[in-house]
C-alpha cells in the first residue's frame, strides 16, 4: 500500500498572491465566491492586501441553515460619510448632561479586575481619559457599604479617588448594583424589605463617595429580575406574578427608596432584558444558574410589550434612564453579547443548544437580524422610546467606529438616546477620542471573540483575555507589563523581526513606538497572511480584516520599515547584524501520512476551500483551526467527520468557551460525527478504516481528508545565529490562537 503524504497531493497554487487577494478564490464549487472578510472603507484603510466585499453565493451552492438569516453585504451597512454629529452631541439624562452618547457598561470591573486595587483605579481613569461620556463600574463588593455598617476610611477614601481622577477628564461616574438571586420566592415580606433598604442604603454609599448615578441590574439571573419574571418568580403575594404591577413592585419601591434617601437629584438607571426568547426549547422548567443548560417554557419569556410595561411603572417611580439588553434565558453571555449568535459563517442565528433562530419569527421578529449582530436591539429600544419620555439607552456589539452611518443615522432616526458598550472601550480605552478626531483607521477592533468574558476555557491561558489587546486583565500583574504606558528605549536597537503576521506586527509597532528602529520581513507579498485566510474561512463577523488593516496602519505610525517578498535566511540575518532578532514566522503544521490506494487525497489547510472534493471529508484534528474547517465544509453542503488523536476535553479549545459551545452544538446538530483519541489506519476504495478510542475499528465514506493536525514549533531559523538577543513568539514559539501570539508580540516588543 502506498503512504499518502499531505506533501505530496493537491499541491494547488495558492501562492502570496492567491492568498492574499482570496476574493479570486474558489471554494467546493467553481461558481462560488468565498465569504467575504470586512470592508476597508469602514476602517478608512487602504492598506496592502485588503479585500473586498464579494456578492453573497447562491443559496444553492449551500446547506439551508444559510438562507434563514442571510446577511447584508457589509458595504450596505459598514460605511463612514456621515458627520457623527448627533454621535457627539451632550444629552441630558436626570440631571447630569454627558458629552457624548457613548457609555460604558457595567463590565469588566469585578469580572476582571477584582479588588481595590491600582490597576481597578488605572483601568477606570484610563475609559475617562479616552473620552467615554459615562462610566458604569460593575459590582465591587468592597465599594458597597456593608450591611447596617459604614465604610472604613480606605474604602471611602479608594472610592472618592476613583471618582475624582474620573471626574478630571469629564467623565460622570455611575455604579451598578446587581444582587444576585435566587431566594426570591422563599423570602418573608419582611426579607424583601430588607433586601430593598440594602440597595437604597449601598446607592447611599456610592453618593458619598461621588458617584454620580446608580443602575439596578434587573436582568439576568439577578434578585430584581427574577421578581420581574414570569418564569423565576412563583410568589401569589403583591410581589408575585398576578399583576405586571406586582412583578415591578420590587424594583420600583428600591427606585422611591434611593430617590427619597439621595435625592430626586441622584439619577438612578433601570437595566432589563427588553425582550426575551426562549433558545433552549422544553416544557420542563428548572431554575436557570450562569450559562448553565436550562430548560425553559416557551410561554414564561417576556414579551417586549410587557417590558415596556414595567419600564413605564420603573419611570413613574423616578427611574432617569432606560438600559435596554436582550433576554435570551438559556444563555447568559448572550444576554450582552447577542452578536454572538453570527460567529458562525453559515449558521447565523445559532443559539448554543443546537438549535438556530430565524429573526424573522423569533423574538417576534424585532431584532435586526442581516447585520452580523451590529445593533442587534436598535428596533425593540425604538419601540421603548415611544412609550418613555427618559432616555433609552442600548447595548449589544453598538460599535460606531464599526459602521459610522450606520449608529449615527440610528440616534437621528430615535431609535436609541446612547450606547451602551465595553468590549470596544477595553480593547482600545482610546476609543472615543481617536473616533471624534476623525482617526478610525487607529482605532484597534473588537474581534468579537468572547475571549474576554470570564467563562472562557481553562486551556486558554488564565481563564480570559482580549484577542486584540494585550494588555487587558494582564497588566500591573504577575507575568503581565508592569504598565499601560509604555517605557521609551533606553538606547535605540537595530531590530529585525520576522514574520508579517498578527505577532510579528504587534511586536513591531511596540518595539518602533518604543524609539527602537525596526524592520519587519515577510517572505509573501503582503502582510497578514493567516488573518486573511481566517478571515475568509470564518466570514466578517469577527473583523480580522480590521484587525490586519489597523496593524498595518500602525507599523505606518510608528516608522516601521517593511519589507514583503523577502525570505529570511540566517545568512542575511548575519549579514544585517540587528541588535534584536524577533522571529515570528508561523507554526509548520504536521505531516500526515495515510495509507492506502489514494482515493482519497490529504487537502492542505491552507488549501481546503480552494480544493474540488466529494461529498465525504474527515477534518483530521480538533483545534479551532479544524473547526473552522469542519463547519465551512458542513455549510457548503459536505458530510464532514472530525477525527483527531487529541481527547475530547482539547476540542475548538483555542476558541472561547462561547465560541466553543456555538460551534459544537450546532455542528453535532448538523450531523457532523467527531472521534477523539482515534486514527485513521488506512483509506481505499473511498472508505476510511478508523481506529476508535475503544481500539474498535470501523468503516466510513472518505473522499479527502483536510489535514488539520495541531502546528509545531518552528524556531530553526534562529538557531547558531550570530546575534544574541533574540525573541520566538507567536506559533513558531508556541502554536495556539490569535491572542497568545499578539500577547507574544507585545511582550517582545516591551523586552527589546
Amino acid at each position: 500500500m502506498a503512504n499518502i503524504s499531505r506533501r505530496n497531493f493537491m499541491k494547488v497554487a495558492a501562492g502570496a498572491a492567491g492568498i492574499a487577494g482570496l476574493g479570486l478564490l474558489n471554494g467546493c464549487s467553481k461558481t462560488e465566491a468565498p465569504a467575504s472578510s470586512a470592508a476597508a472603507s469602514a476602517a478608512g484603510s487602504a492598506a496592502e492586501g485588503t479585500t473586498t466585499p464579494a456578492a453573497a453565493a447562491p443559496a444553492t451552492d449551500k446547506l439551508y441553515t444559510a438562507s434563514i438569516n442571510p446577511q447584508l453585504d457589509e458595504s450596505e451597512f459598514r460605511s463612514n460619510t456621515k458627520e457623527l454629529t448627533t454621535l457627539f452631541s451632550p444629552l441630558t439624562i436626570g440631571s447630569m448632561e454627558i458629552s457624548n452618547r457613548m457609555v460604558k457598561s457595567a463590565a469588566g470591573s469585578a469580572t476582571y479586575l477584582a479588588g481595590l486595587t491600582d490597576e481597578l483605579l488605572t483601568y477606570y481613569v484610563n475609559l475617562a481619559k479616552g473620552g467615554v461620556a459615562l462610566i458604569y463600574v460593575e459590582t465591587i463588593a468592597a465599594l458597597e457599604v456593608p450591611e447596617g455598617g459604614s465604610y472604613d476610611a480606605d474604602t471611602l477614601a479608594f472610592g472618592q479617588k476613583l471618582v475624582d481622577e474620573c471626574h478630571k477628564y469629564g467623565a460622570k461616574m455611575g455604579y451598578q448594583m446587581s444582587g444576585f438571586g435566587m431566594g426570591e420566592n422563599d423570602m418573608t415580606i419582611d426579607d424583601i424589605h430588607a433586601k430593598q433598604a440594602h440597595f437604597v442604603e449601598v446607592a447611599k454609599g456610592l453618593q458619598q463617595m461621588g458617584f454620580d448615578c446608580v443602575e439596578l441590574n434587573c436582568a439576568g439571573f439577578n434578585m430584581p429580575a427574577h421578581f420581574l419574571s414570569r418564569f423565576h418568580n412563583t410568589r401569589t403575594d403583591e410581589y408575585g406574578i398576578g399583576s405586571i404591577e406586582n412583578r415591578a413592585r420590587f424594583i420600583t419601591e428600591i427606585i422611591e427608596g434611593v430617590k427619597k434617601e439621595c435625592g430626586p437629584d441622584f439619577n438612578m438607571q433601570i437595566l432589563i432584558n427588553c425582550i426575551e426568547e426562549n433558545d433552549n426549547i422544553s416544557n420542563n422548567p428548572t431554575i436557570m444558574t450562569l450559562d448553565s443548560a436550562v430548560t425553559t417554557p416557551h410561554t414564561l419569556a417576556m414579551t417586549m410589550e410587557e417590558g415596556i410595561a414595567a419600564a413605564k411603572l420603573f419611570e413613574q417611580a423616578g427611574c432617569d434612564s432606560m438600559h435596554l439588553r436582550l433576554g435570551p434565558l438559556g444563555h447568559h453571555v448572550a444576554q450582552f453579547g447577542a452578536d454572538l449568535y453570527f460567529i458562525l459563517n453559515g449558521i447565523e442565528g445559532c443559539t448554543g443548544f443546537g438549535t438556530q433562530y430565524d429573526f424573522s419569527k423569533n423574538w417576534q421578529g424585532m431584532l435586526i437580524g442581516n447585520t452580523s449582530g451590529c445593533g442587534i436591539g436598535l428596533n425593540v429600544a425604538a419601540e421603548y422610546k415611544k412609550a418613555l419620555s427618559i432616555p433609552c439607552g442600548v447595548v449589544t456589539y453598538n460599535d460606531p467606529a464599526h459602521a459610522p452611518d450606520f449608529f449615527e443615522q440610528a440616534l437621528e432616526d430615535g431609535k436609541a438616546d446612547f450606547f451602551l458598550m465595553t468590549r470596544p472601550l477595553t480593547v482600545d480605552m482610546e476609543y472615543v477620542n481617536k473616533l471624534k478626531e476623525g482617526r478610525i483607521d487607529e482605532i484597534a477592533p473588537c474581534t468579537r471573540c468572547l475571549h474576554c468574558h470570564i467563562g472562557s476555557n481553562e486551556a486558554n491561558a488564565q481563564m480570559a483575555y482580549c484577542r486584540v489587546n494585550a494588555l487587558t486583565q494582564r497588566v500591573m500583574r504577575e507575568g503581565g507589563p508592569a504598565t499601560y504606558e509604555l517605557e521609551p528605549a533606553a538606547t535605540p536597537k537595530k531590530v529585525m523581526v520576522i514574520g508579517g503576521g498578527p505577532a510579528g506586527m504587534e511586536a513591531a509597532r511596540i518595539a518602533a513606538a518604543r524609539g527602537h528602529n525596526v524592520t519587519l520581513y515577510e517572505k509573501r507579498g503582503a502582510l497578514g497572511f493567516m488573518l486573511d485566510f481566517a478571515a475568509s474561512v470564518k466570514g466578517p463577523h469577527e473583523n480580522l480584516a480590521d484587525l490586519k488593516n489597523y496593524l498595518i496602519r500602525q507599523l505606518e505610525l510608528n516608522g516601521v520599515e517593511v519589507k514583503t517578498g523577502t525570505e529570511v535566511t540566517q545568512e542575511l540575518i548575519n549579514s544585517e547584524a540587528p541588535d534584536a532578532v524577533i522571529l515570528a514566522a508561523g507554526g509548520l503544521r504536521d505531516t500526515l501520512t495515510v495509507d492506502g490506494d489514494g482515493s482519497a487525497p490529504v487537502v492542505e489547510m491552507d488549501n481546503f476551500m480552494f480544493t474540488e472534493m466529494g461529498d465525504n471529508v474527515i477534518v483530521y484534528g480538533s483545534n479551532a483551526q479544524a473547526f473552522d474547517a469542519a463547519l465551512w465544509l458542513t455549510v457548503h453542503k459536505k458530510n464532514v467527520t472530525i477525527v483527531t488523536p487529541n481527547p475530547a476535553s482539547e476540542f475548538d479549545m483555542q476558541q472561547s468557551q462561547h465560541a466553543m459551545r456555538m460551534m459544537t452544538t450546532a455542528l453535532y446538530a448538523l450531523g457532523v460525527k467527531s472521534y477523539p483519541q482515534s486514527a485513521i489506519k488506512t483509506v481505499s476504495g473511498n472508505v476510511a478504516t478508523l481506529t476508535l478510542d475503544s481500539g474498535v475499528e470501523m468503516n466510513i465514506k472518505c473522499d479527502a481528508i483536510v489535514n488539520g493536525a495541531d502546528m509545531l514549533p518552528n524556531t530553526s531559523l534562529v538557531d547558531g545565529i550570530d546575534c544574541k538577543e533574540v525573541y520566538t513568539i507567536g506559533d513558531c514559539a508556541n502554536p495556539f490562537n490569535i491572542a497568545l501570539a499578539i500577547r507574544g508580540g507585545n511582550d517582545a516588543g516591551r523586552a527589546v
